[in-house]
This record gives structure tokens, sequence and C-alpha cells, in this order.
């Protein structure tokens, strides 16, 4: 089984992790969708996954494209906020 088969995001509307912005209201949709992370058992392989194919849009393993953006360079990545 891949492990995205297992992956919590799958039971939840796609678009709860490609919000439009970082402020506002949609800080309530980021919050959700990292909530949505930190219950999911496959949280860091998303991230490894999402930091190796170099995804910018949307949230991925409880991080933003921001905090994944800041984090290059770092020995390790946050894996839920």
């Amino acid at each position: 089984m891949d492990w995205r088969e297992r992956a919590e995001c799958l039971r939840v509307d796609p678009d709860l992790f490609f919000p439009i912005s970082n402020s506002g209201p949609t800080l309530r949709q980021i919050d959700e969708a990292k909530a949505v992370c930190r219950r999911c058992p496959v949280v860091e392989r998303c991230l490894d996954w999402a930091v190796r194919t170099g995804q910018a849009e949307g949230i991925w393993g409880g991080t933003t494209d921001g905090e994944r953006r800041a984090a290059r360079g770092c020995r390790t990545l946050p894996t839920q906020s």
C-alpha cells in the first residue's frame, strides 16, 4: 500500500489544502488543514515528499509553502504546527 492511500486528507475536500492567501479569513482555513495533518498517520512522509518534489503550493505535511521555503537549508523541517 502506498503511503498516500493512508493519508487523512483523502477524507476531506482537497480545496482545504490550497488556501488562496496567508492572511485574514484564510488563516482559519490553514489552521483547519493543519489540524487534519496532525491526525494523519503519514504526515512525515507527506512532508518529506513535498520537500523532495518541490511542492510550492498548498499545505503538505502540516506545513505551508512559506514554512517549507523558510525551512530549506535547515537540517530539520517542522513536522506539524
